[in-house]
């Protein structure tokens, strides 16, 4: 039943669309070409910022700053619990998706998934967000070159998320 369910949630999602658009005489087709346009134009707006965003990622990565940037926080860290093995990830997933989840596939590989650390680096990942790449993309769309207190809330959220992690993996799994 459930196998069912999800082949044909998509096709009956598009006939749904298609029926309530028949039914309200919405031009649909004109519609999803006009979406299109849009679309285009608004990724042609982004392209610049999110450029600029993987350019300065991959120059950090590879100026070895990531590096020692971990080995200076380590022991901070390490006071409120946070396996020093999950720093990569901690600190590469506010500005990369990608690098957060190459970063969490090694720690998975090298810790196994069922292990401490591994159920960190998940746990991690799922209540994190891309702050960086969020802000480029999504401020830069729409022009806003100001973030005022949008980017401290994101990165304090994003502190809370690493730290409720380690709380809430400990007390479900234990250390």
């Amino acid at each position: 039943m459930i196998k069912w369910i999800s082949s044909a949630i998509i096709p009956l999602f598009l006939l749904t669309i298609l029926t309530f658009g028949f039914i309200k005489r919405v031009k649909v087709y004109e519609c999803f070409v006009e979406g299109a346009k849009d679309g285009i134009s608004t990724a042609a707006r982004v392209f610049p910022y999110l450029l600029t965003m993987l350019v300065a990622i991959g120059i950090f990565r590879a100026s070895g700053a990531l590096d020692y940037l971990i080995k200076a926080l380590a022991p901070v860290f390490g006071l409120i619990g946070v396996p020093k093995e999950v720093l990569p990830l901690a600190l590469m997933r506010p500005l990369s998706g990608s690098g957060g989840l190459a970063i969490l596939a090694d720690i998975l590989e090298n810790f196994h998934p069922d292990s401490f650390i591994g159920r960190v680096a998940s746990t991690m990942m799922g209540s994190s967000e891309t702050i960086f790449y969020t802000l480029a993309v999504y401020f830069g769309s729409i022009g806003i070159k100001d973030y005022r207190h949008t980017l401290p809330a994101a990165l304090m959220a994003d502190f809370a998320a690493i730290v409720a992690s380690v709380v809430i993996c400990s007390w479900v799994f234990g250390p």
